[in-house]
């Protein structure tokens, strides 16, 4: 396994080298599991020069250039909004495979037609190393229309050894000519043991509460702790709701402030059937008698999550989804709930 890699992607890398009979992977499964970096995996494998059983060396000399980002066989494909976040910056003049990125331009969350053209260019020319070329496309369900039609005549006769690794988390998004000449790849939520061990490492405090408020997706734990998260806020926003605490998501941003309540309204409702609850400990929670209230508070927290990006009204928009989870919780506990 490459150095500093995910510790749970060995096997998956391991079984996807050794049973891959496409030149195209798909990659899926849940966001925050580590999708991105089994693809790059893949593609420093493939392009490896002194593989130790088909997986790379981290060593070769090809190994080294993919490590510094500038082996002239490799491709990324990914929308300039994720570049920075992902750590790639922007692309480096003729060789990068996005658009450019202009002061007065907002980065684009889609992957667009002049990305693609770059990478149908880069896929015709030979490979300077001798030995693959390869297009990593992440998260591939941003590729537009336009885009993924133009990615399909070479997803369908690759030229010479060119390989595709893509990764999406909403595959049934992708264009079904899209999905039918990719090799599916299946990537489950690692096992807890090692998602925790890793947490501990990356220095995350509490990391069973926040792995569980992520749904057992360790990168997103780790990125949410980072952001501020913090175990204790995250138990007490329950109670919180119930005192109707305006405050309580203040610091948050309107899309993971949205996100949190949808998993705390999942969580209720579950309590309120007698399941136990996914994201929050179950001392945490209220113990609603009616699913009702909840169920509308679900459907206003559904249609917020839609315009979740937009930047208008935030504040004023939380406060009424917060105003609305208290009514729906005091309804669904009962009368005496209702009375306090």
């Amino acid at each position: 396994m490459v150095s500093g890699a995910l510790p749970w992607l060995d096997q998956p890398l391991r079984q996807a080298l050794a049973t891959a009979r496409s030149h195209a992977l798909l990659i899926q499964g849940p966001a925050g599991v580590g999708q991105f970096d089994l693809a790059l995996l893949l593609a420093q494998s493939w392009l490896c020069e002194a593989p130790i059983e088909r997986a790379a060396c981290g060593e070769c000399p090809s190994c080294r250039l993919f490590q510094s980002r500038t082996h002239p066989d490799f491709q990324l494909l990914i929308p300039e909004a994720l570049r920075e976040p992902l750590g790639w910056g922007a692309p480096e003049g003729e060789g990068g495979a996005g658009e450019a990125k202009t002061s007065k331009t907002k980065p684009s969350r889609e992957i667009k037609i002049d990305a693609v053209r770059a990478v149908l260019g880069f896929a015709q020319a030979s490979s300077a190393r001798g030995r693959a070329k390869v297009v990593v496309v992440y998260p591939a369900e941003a590729l537009n229309t336009v885009a993924a039609n133009a990615l399909l005549k070479t997803l369908e006769e690759p030229a010479g050894q060119l390989r595709f690794a893509l990764a999406s988390m909403a595959p049934e998004a992708l264009l079904p000519t899209i999905r039918s000449r990719c090799q599916p790849v299946p990537l489950p939520l690692p096992p807890r043991a090692a998602a925790l061990q890793w947490l501990a490492g990356e220095g995350v405090d509490e990391a069973e509460v926040l792995l569980d408020a992520a749904g057992g997706r360790p990168q997103q734990a780790r990125d949410w702790f980072e952001a501020g998260l913090r175990a204790k806020s995250w138990q007490q926003l329950p109670q919180r709701l119930l005192r109707g605490d305006a405050t309580a998501l203040a610091d948050w941003t309107q899309p993971r402030a949205i996100d949190a309540l949808q998993r705390l309204c999942h969580d209720l409702l579950r309590r309120s059937q007698g399941a136990a609850p996914s994201y929050f400990p179950a001392e945490s929670l209220p113990a609603p008698k009616l699913a009702a209230p909840l169920h509308r508070w679900d459907a206003a927290l559904r249609q917020a999550a839609r315009h979740a990006e937009h930047p208008l009204n935030q504040g004023l928009l939380i406060e009424s989804l917060l105003a609305q989870g208290q009514q729906a919780l005091r309804e669904a506990m009962g009368p005496r709930a209702q009375r306090a």
